[in-house]
């Protein structure tokens, strides 16, 4: 029977006839016999396999990798060689499910890798480091061409989670818990000793001024006392010196009634008590006070 096919873009087309390649290349289309024509499909696009394999750390603790990787198919000739791309012209589909166990050899490939990774680490370090274990595997197998027999190209390699058993699971939880609320613990303490050390300086703060103004005080004390006595001693030299003024003033005053007539000083003293009058409270002047007043003065004149 006269059959057409029409290749897709993005597989790579291989028309056997009689068991010969008689044509091959990307989406290509063309006429076929089906009773002698078989056609292959190997597709040349990126895909993604996921996986998940459980693996021993060298301190004997299991761990779960939960992964992804990118592959494609570089060598369409060799893969179609190994594996059964086969598909049915007339359905469209693949006649065996060789193509569904590619996923499966290179995550076999990656598990080995992966492994001898883990080995040398120890649980706390494999589920710190995935991303370098995921790297290592990634160069290990490129540079070791593991996946060059089948045809295929890894493209990425990712560690989406590493996992421990539920039990060491808690008991690092519980681990990690600790230590954060020992950190606490630490930053509360360290809290409260800055609060006492800024307390400490504040109290050396007030006592220091307390002794500044206490020296300062004294010192204004002294200062006082110095000027008070000083004060005192100016004050009396003033008044000796007033004094000495006022004695030279009344003896000049006095000078000057010298060799005067005692009557006429006495005349100018009574005089003198009657102007001021006024500011006498009282004062008594008897005849015998008077009498011997003016019987002094010839005695005075003498």
């Amino acid at each position: 029977m006269l059959g057409y096919y029409k290749g897709q873009p993005n597989d790579h087309i291989i028309k056997f006839v009689n068991g010969r390649v008689a044509r091959e290349g990307d989406g290509i289309s063309f006429f076929f016999m089906s009773h002698n024509t078989t056609i292959a499909a190997v597709p040349t696009t990126s895909r993604d396999a996921n996986f998940v394999f459980n693996e021993i750390t060298n301190s004997f603790q299991s761990v779960t990798i939960q992964g992804q990787c990118t592959y494609r198919i570089v060598n369409a000739r060799l893969a179609a060689g190994l594996l059964n791309f086969t598909v049915d012209a007339w359905k469209g589909k693949y006649v065996s499910d060789d193509p569904e166990r590619v996923p499966q050899r290179i995550t076999n490939i990656i598990q080995m890798e992966t492994r001898g990774e883990i080995q040398k680490r120890s649980l706390e370090e494999t589920l710190g480091q995935t991303e370098s274990i995921a790297a290592s595997v990634l160069r290990r197998i490129r540079e070791g061409g593991l996946l060059d027999p089948i045809g295929v190209e890894i493209l990425n390699i990712y560690f989406v989670a590493a996992k421990p058993t539920p039990e060491v699971g808690k008991a690092l939880e519980a681990q990690y818990r600790e230590s954060l609320l020992r950190k606490a613990d630490e930053a509360i303490y360290a809290r409260r000793a800055a609060a006492v050390e800024e307390e400490r300086k504040i109290k050396e703060n007030e006592l220091s001024t307390d002794i500044t103004l206490e020296q300062r005080r004294h010192e204004l004390i002294d200062l006082q006392g110095t000027n008070t006595l000083q004060e005192a001693e100016f004050r009396g030299q003033a008044l000796v010196q007033e004094g000495d003024y006022k004695a030279q003033a009344i003896e000049r005053e006095l000078s000057a009634y010298r060799g005067q007539d005692p009557r006429l000083m006495l005349a100018l003293a009574m005089k003198e008590l009657g102007a001021n009058a006024g500011n006498i409270g009282n004062l008594t002047v008897t005849t015998e006070m008077l009498s011997s007043l003016l019987n002094a003065v010839p005695s005075i004149q003498e």
